[in-house]
């Protein structure tokens, strides 16, 4: 079996045959798990963002005395940026 085999597919893609903002990224972030860091990039440019997003939320579970809200947020903003422009370069520029 192959990780492949475990990861979810994309309702909206699968429903109307387009891809939605975050296809490839489940691909990107085993890719960055394997070492192939340029090639995750170029598949999903948000992946970085994104994983230090899921990161500093799993120290904001554990690390109670510091507000990490403002972040986050900025975070969510940077993510949002990154995939909206990549995803009208993927398929309307390139």
């Amino acid at each position: 079996m192959k990780i492949e085999d475990f990861m979810l597919p994309c309702p909206i893609k699968k429903t109307f045959g387009v891809e939605c903002l975050g296809c490839g990224s489940q691909r990107a972030v085993v890719m960055v798990f394997q070492g192939r860091f340029t090639e995750a990039f170029h598949l999903y440019p948000a992946v970085y963002t994104l994983l230090l997003f899921f990161f500093i939320l799993g120290i904001s579970f554990i690390d109670k005395k510091r507000k990490y809200e403002n972040v986050l947020i900025t975070l969510a903003i940077i993510n949002v940026v990154i995939m909206i422009v990549s995803y009208i370069y993927k398929h309307f520029i390139h």
